[in-house]
């Protein structure tokens, strides 16, 4: 409710001003987001600009995590003698939503490197097939723990 207040707000400061650009929205939209924080204790909700931070910061982590995971495959899949052992391994959650489970298994299936077979939503395991167990079965648990934080921030 709070962002399409925001975005009304915009579009009056654009029917003010008559000007309809992007620069006249912009201004609007951090006017009327400046309005909604110092009234935020009127609304029943926290104010949306923290959850919209942690959506930032999520996929600014989901970036950064899928550049490392693509130089490490480049550097295994570029040797002269490809020397990997794929396996699949088990990984517990701490999160418990089923969308929280989904969006984890979603976003380590993405990054290069690992597939999640398998969710036991119940026991909160994941089932994953790693392109190299050896190598990747630690950077994925810390890629997981990384992630499990960031959701629990967009989540709260």
């Amino acid at each position: 409710m709070q962002i399409l207040l925001n975005l009304l707000i915009a579009m009056v400061w654009m029917l003010l001003h008559d000007e309809w650009n992007t620069l006249t929205f912009m201004i609007g939209y951090v006017i009327g987001m400046n309005m909604i924080f110092i009234l935020r204790r009127f609304f029943p909700t926290p104010f949306y600009g923290r959850r919209v931070w942690a959506i930032i910061k999520l996929l600014y982590l989901f970036g950064i995590e899928i550049v490392k995971s693509s130089v490490i495959v480049i550097a295994q899949i570029t040797r002269p003698k490809i020397n990997i052992q794929p396996g699949i391994f088990k990984m517990t959650t701490s999160l418990k939503s089923e969308w929280e489970i989904t969006m984890l298994s979603n976003l380590l299936t993405l990054t290069p490197g690992s597939v999640i077979m398998e969710v036991a939503p119940d026991e909160g395991i994941l089932y994953v097939h790693a392109m190299d167990v050896a190598e990747f079965q630690g950077e994925i648990e810390k890629t997981k723990r990384l992630f499990e934080k960031a959701i629990r921030e967009v989540m709260g």
